[in-house]
């Protein structure tokens, strides 16, 4: 499953050489969520390390990436693996943040009482 988010790059961590056939690179997207800020670490594996070798720290980057999970010793860990990274201008960052707004939790009905279904059908 393929998901998309559009941020800022918080930090990009050097390349990790695990083993000798196997790297990966960590990077911290800055994401607007309400209020505050997310901060949101991603992993990217092999020949995707290089692909952020064309970005800098401050940079507002759309990142599609997997969910990876994997359970070891009775521990579970998730990783969220880019595959993808797409330079956005500087006015991208802002319009996501408004669609992810999630309705007020709470709404007030102080103003008007909810609406009653009026028909003659029980349900």
């Amino acid at each position: 499953m393929a998901f998309e988010v559009i941020g800022k790059l918080h930090r990009i961590f050097p390349i990790e050489q695990k083993t000798a056939t196997f790297q990966t690179r960590e990077f911290v997207l800055e994401v607007a969520s309400g209020q505050y800020a997310e901060y949101v670490k991603f992993q990217a594996v092999q020949e995707r390390c290089q692909l952020l070798d064309a970005f800098q720290e401050g940079d507002v980057v759309k990142v599609s990436f997997d969910l990876r999970g994997r359970e070891w010793q009775g521990k579970y860990f998730t990783n969220l693996n880019a595959w993808r990274i797409e330079k956005m201008d500087g006015n991208a960052i802002a319009a996501p943040a408004a669609e992810q707004q999630p309705a007020d939790p709470f709404p007030d009905y102080t103003a008007a009482p909810p609406a009653t279904n009026t028909d003659d059908l029980p349900f």
